[in-house]
């Protein structure tokens, strides 16, 4: 592996890194959110599930994409693992 195959590399990280984000630009504007309206929501969400389980906030994921089954749909995906508390804890 030469020193340009490294710098190859790093570049089609950087693209894909650019295009994940346009991505996300897109669909937030097809779903008419004005800005700040997903970081409520998330706090809303985490204060929600809060009341009755205890959550990970650190390693939580909560994004807006495209439905997979269909594009023109907008969907919020969720993952908050929970923490598990054993007895005696």
């Amino acid at each position: 592996m030469g020193i340009f195959d490294f710098f190859k590399k790093s570049d089609n990280q950087s693209k894909n890194i650019a295009k994940d984000r346009l991505k996300l630009v897109l669909i937030h504007d097809r779903a008419m959110l004005p800005s700040g309206v997903l970081e409520d929501m998330k706090d809303d969400i985490i204060a929600a599930i809060s009341k009755y389980v205890d959550i990970d906030r650190d390693s939580l994921n909560i994004e807006v994409a495209q439905s997979p089954e269909n594009k023109r749909r907008t969907t919020l995906i969720a993952n908050i693992p929970l923490i598990i508390k054993k007895d005696g804890e």
